[in-house]
């Protein structure tokens, strides 16, 4: 059949992952902006912590996207895992577009049963914080 079916993110499931992603930032007692996309790269939910710095909402949506778009964690690696040099991860920013790829960590897809249905990005902390933060949103709807 020429239709297949497709798992996506509910309003309840997003709002699931925000409020866990928020509650460890707390936590971990800093400051962070979280973005949710679907698999397309739209955003679903934006939230930046009080007293978050604003270049970070940018950060986090990129991250967001970029996850969603490689179906893997953001990284200076390439759309295909290839390992780039600083030139390479710049250039493919720019041809990408800064909106729509990041070399920065902090970027994961959300996975269900080997499908992608979205991603989500953490931007405020250092690498290892928002990749704790972006786990906790993770595990909160069992796609860890």
């Amino acid at each position: 059949m020429p239709i297949k079916s497709k798992k996506t993110l509910t309003s309840k499931g997003v709002r699931m992952m925000m409020d866990a992603a928020l509650a460890k930032a707390a936590e971990l007692g800093i400051t962070v902006t979280v973005a949710i996309a679907d698999d397309g790269g739209h955003l679903l939910m934006l939230e930046r912590m009080e007293g978050g710095r604003f270049h970070t909402v940018h950060s986090a949506t990129t991250k967001a996207v970029t996850a969603a778009s490689n179906k893997r964690p953001t990284s200076s690696k390439g759309a295909q895992g290839q390992e780039l040099d600083v030139l390479h991860a710049l250039g493919l920013t720019l041809a990408a577009g800064p909106q729509n790829w990041t070399a920065m960590e902090g970027g994961y897809p959300v996975m269900v049963q080997d499908e992608c249905i979205g991603g989500i990005g953490v931007a405020g902390g250092d690498w290892q914080q928002d990749e704790e933060i972006a786990k906790a949103a993770l595990t909160a709807v069992g796609a860890p």
